[in-house]
């Protein structure tokens, strides 16, 4: 491997090029008005699939985006790796807080980027993560040095639950078979502070709606008088919480993990700088359930927040309306042992228990997936670690995420896999938020680390 760094010098700019101009692709799987640049998008992976080596690269129709899938078996004897990612995109919106289109990547540099941080939706979710792994791919290929099997599933539906992935899965185990699977969609620490995610929260995303009167009400002639549907959802979301901000839908926390102190002190040993953390966020304190860290709240506890939330009359200027509806939607984030679905009915049953008479109340479940924790004792593990060790010169720190993969349990259910996570994005990536970005230096560090995990897997199975 000592010819990665002359290779990525030679090549930079292409990978650089190849990846801008994947990113100028609008892939929205959430918005169907875009439904022919996600497909147009599965086409583009699959060519550079094949440009970096792979044997055989196949589009596989779903009942909704396809999934591009890509092999190379160079000895049925030899471990095989698993790549996953996705190519699509959450929605840019708001639109008006980017500082550049969403769609023109631009190269900018930044105080924790100055080599320059490229700036555009999918940037770091995960296209530019998902796409160092076909370069890692077409270095091990053009430079002999591939040491094992690999194959490559990349779904265009992971920002919408991966729907049905969980189908192609189960109809395509033998095809799929693997030693590891090895995903780019998570983050680090820092630039000089690498670490290996082994643990992500599961998922559960509704949708509710509250709905009063049968048409909209002038709020003069019937203010006061009827359950005005704003109101009414406004007190019941504000309920969710109590004055610790514990989540109080009942049973919500019965198969919560709680970590021993041991361990709660093993995490603490991370770096964190809180005063930083809230001058990144422009923010004068952090906010969460009382009793733990900033670092606990957002990785080992599970949370619920509204995502979006409207009715009545949001244009210019007055309107003196009570709306007939109100919505929102809202995603609850799980910890290991707590089971999506069985959370979703709790949240249903609870939602639906605390409308007055007056209104009537929906709430619709859109997609969800089980937490996941992966040990550090095993030999995938133990690769990546010495993977970085090869490129940081630093050994990475196991650190749980709070974001959400919920194919990754599925995938253990399924293909009896472990699932390794080397992330190379930052925290201030901006990954679903305007101006997300992902960092030059980081985006080809990770084409570096990576063909050494290949490396190290191989050895550390024989």
């Amino acid at each position: 491997m000592n010819t990665i760094q002359s290779y990525i010098e030679t090549h930079q700019q292409t990978f650089i090029n190849e990846l801008i101009d994947l990113l100028k692709i609008p892939s929205i799987s959430a918005d169907s008005i875009y439904k022919n640049d996600v497909l147009k998008t599965a086409e583009v992976i699959k060519t550079r699939l094949q440009e970096a080596g792979c044997d055989l690269v196949e589009i596989h129709p779903t009942a909704g985006y396809p999934i591009v899938y890509g092999e190379k078996i160079i000895d049925p004897k030899l471990p095989t790796v698993l790549v996953y990612g996705h190519y699509d995109v959450q929605p840019p919106d708001p639109l008006n807080l980017w500082d550049s289109p969403p769609f023109e990547p631009v190269i900018k540099n930044t105080e924790l980027h100055p080599e320059g941080a490229i700036f555009a939706r999918g940037a770091c979710d995960d296209k530019g993560q998902m796409y160092m792994h076909i370069k890692a791919m077409q270095f091990m290929t053009e430079t002999n040095q591939l040491p094992c099997n690999v194959k490559f599933m990349i779904e265009g539906e992971e920002e919408v639950g991966s729907v049905n992935l969980s189908t192609f899965v189960k109809q395509n185990r033998e095809k799929l078979a693997n030693d590891v699977i090895l995903i780019s969609d998570t983050g680090m620490i820092a630039k000089d502070v690498p670490s290996i995610t082994t643990g992500l929260r599961g998922l559960s995303y509704v949708e509710v709606e509250v709905i009063g009167p049968n048409r909209d009400l002038h709020s003069g002639l019937y203010g006061g008088a009827v359950a005005n549907p704003i109101n009414i959802l406004a007190k019941m979301i504000a309920s969710l919480h109590d004055d610790n901000n514990h989540i109080t839908i009942p049973g919500f926390y019965d198969k919560v993990e709680e970590l021993s102190a041991e361990e709660r002190a093993e995490m603490a040993k991370a770096p964190f700088n809180l005063e930083a953390y809230q001058k990144a966020l422009n923010i004068e304190a952090v906010y969460g359930e009382k009793g733990y860290t900033t670092n606990e709240r957002n990785s080992i506890r599970p949370t619920l927040d509204v995502n979006g939330i409207w009715g009545g009359y949001t244009g210019e200027g007055a309107k003196t309306v009570i709306a007939s509806k109100a919505y929102a939607k809202i995603s609850m984030r799980l910890v290991p042992h707590q089971d999506w679905e069985e959370i979703t009915q709790l949240f249903k049953n609870h939602f639906e228990s605390l409308a007055p008479k007056g209104v009537t109340v929906k709430v619709t479940p859109h997609h969800g997936g089980q937490g996941y924790v992966t040990p550090i004792d095993n030999i995938a593990y133990q690769a990546a670690s010495k993977a970085y060790e090869e490129t940081f010169s630093k050994t990475p720190i196991p650190q749980r995420s709070g974001g959400s993969i919920p194919i990754v349990a599925l995938f253990e259910q399924e293909l009896n896999s472990k699932t390794i996570l080397m992330g190379f994005g930052l925290d201030s990536d901006a990954i679903h938020s305007p101006n997300e970005h992902f960092g030059v230096w980081n985006y080809l560090k990770g084409i570096e680390t990576i063909p050494w995990f290949y490396k190290y897997f191989v050895e550390l199975s024989k």
